[in-house]
């Protein structure tokens, strides 16, 4: 598919903004179902786009920069993934070999991440010797300088795969023969599991394995749509947020006369004491 040049011009500013949001994090641009929904959106590939951005949220589940290990950037992931799904033309079909792409790229991409972060740690020591003359001007605009390159992290490579064209991109898709594409999705389907899984086993708890037991059930229940499940879902929120605030206030009425802190709910416990 080719694009227009008002479509990649409002591809480019969504990539820049992706780049700028990986570490503003106000809007959530950088992740990959905004993302890629919003590239699909201007490129008239919305559905694709967010089957894509759905698929490759899961995977970056399991994503976290830990000490001195840096994740693949999930921003770089979902804007790159996308512009390839949109170039290539085959719909959901390019799905897996979108993600089979991007993926890769997304961990190439750190080096651009450790330039940026590099330079961004010259910036600091500049801004600190502005701080120092008071020139809150110049404080100010050195700060969108940095986060400018946020941006240009995750625009410039977006820039130079649309600037090579949807010929190659489709030529190489069509080019990759059929078990591998098959076996990119089975991998890919096995890298969400995987994502999943280290989620929930971060978040479980004896409080939550029953929601999440009732809601995989709910979810068989093909009557419900997506709007159903997320009004129970909500309301089991809300219903599990008064029980525990009503289980806070019984506890605490009880430690003033000698009893326990404890709510019975640990992460909760540990909100209210921090």
């Amino acid at each position: 598919m080719n694009l227009n040049a008002i479509q990649i011009i409002l591809v480019i500013l969504i990539s820049f903004l992706a780049g700028m949001e990986g570490i503003l994090d106000q809007f959530q641009f950088h992740q990959p179902v905004i993302s890629c929904t919003l590239i699909g959106l201007v490129t008239g590939n919305l559905m694709p786009c967010l089957v894509l951005g759905g698929t490759l949220q899961m995977i970056a589940l399991g994503w976290a920069n830990v000490g001195a290990a840096v994740a693949p950037d999930a921003a770089l992931a979902g804007v790159a993934s996308a512009i390839i799904l949109v170039l290539g033309g085959q719909g959901k079909a390019g799905i897996a070999s979108a993600i089979a792409i991007a993926v890769p790229l997304a961990v190439a991409g750190l080096l651009l991440t450790i330039l940026v972060r590099t330079i961004s740690t010259m910036i600091v020591h500049i801004m600190d010797r502005v701080a120092a003359e008071g020139s809150f001007n110049k404080l100010d605009m050195w700060q969108w300088i940095d986060i400018c390159l946020q941006g240009l992290r995750i625009a410039i490579p977006a820039a130079l795969i649309l600037a090579v064209g949807a010929g190659p991109v489709k030529a190489v898709l069509n080019a990759m023969p059929t078990w591998l594409t098959q076996g990119l999705s089975i991998g890919g389907g096995m890298v969400v599991a995987v994502g999943y899984a280290m989620v929930i086993n971060m978040m479980a708890t004896a409080e939550v394995w029953p929601f999440f037991a009732i809601g995989f059930v709910m979810a068989t229940i093909k009557d419900l749509t997506l709007i159903g499940l997320g009004t129970i879902g909500v309301s089991m929120a809300l219903i599990y947020l008064n029980l525990e605030a009503s289980s806070s206030n019984n506890s605490g009425s009880t430690s003033s006369d000698g009893g326990s802190d404890n709510s019975g709910d640990p992460l909760g416990d540990v909100i209210d004491n921090y």
